[in-house]
């Protein structure tokens, strides 16, 4: 008797970073067209610092808009301000945050979680019940690992773990490279934001992530 063949795995889908901003302003226009451009499963904000009322308030001006194009907004750090915001969820850095604030977001909202520097961490997030864990965002030095590094984490993941996996990809390379890895989400950001045309480089971010996928050696 042939053995079941394994499912195939779902397509990759994109996860948008936005700029470290401090007037919503700055991006809320672009959004629509942004999110119509790709297969953008959620937008990660990011908020410069200041108070809670005034996060609160950025998180609203851009919660309805990210939703509005079939995204969730997560909100990276600033947990305790997701549900006064209206958004969909946390991205958390540390198993620490994770401790913290899992429990409080779930069920209701997302935690996902990045900052994750051993396997032995990222083992200890998904046990956890983490929503997604990161791979290969920059350190607070602005290092990060090799792309071939982080390639071989997310493959190492997809092959054991059931919770979705995200590569940060710092170049339509990576996520190409991410998407035939094994990634379930690539998450693109500063290299989509400082094109002459985002809304072009996100559609062939998105163009990469489908050719990597179809390279890959599993599906």
């Amino acid at each position: 008797m042939n053995a079941k063949p394994a499912p195939s795995r779902p397509a990759p889908r994109l996860y948008l970073a936005t700029p470290v901003i401090a007037d919503p302003a700055a991006i809320v226009p672009a959004l629509p067209k942004l999110l119509a451009a790709a297969d953008v499963a959620a937008v990660l904000l990011r908020l410069e610092p200041s108070d809670p009322r005034t996060l609160t308030s950025r998180i609203k001006a851009v919660a309805p808009v990210v939703q509005a194009g079939g995204a969730a907004l997560l909100v990276d750090g600033h947990a305790d301000l997701v549900a006064r915001g209206g958004a969909d969820g946390a991205h958390l850095t540390g198993l620490e945050a994770m401790q913290e604030w899992l429990p409080q977001l779930q069920p209701s909202r997302i935690a996902g979680v990045g900052g994750l520097e051993t396997r032995h961490d990222s083992m200890i997030a998904g046990e956890a019940g983490a929503d997604y864990v990161l791979f290969g965002e920059p350190g607070t030095d602005g290092t990060r690992p090799s792309a071939d590094a982080i390639a071989e984490r997310l493959d190492w993941w997809a092959e054991l773990f059931e919770p979705p996996c995200i590569g940060y990809a710092a170049s339509r390379e990576e996520v190409h490279q991410f998407a035939t890895a094994g990634a379930d989400f690539v998450l693109v950001g500063d290299f989509i934001w400082s094109a002459d045309d985002p809304t072009a480089a996100l559609a062939d971010a998105g163009e990469a992530l489908r050719q990597g996928f179809a390279a890959a050696p599993r599906q």
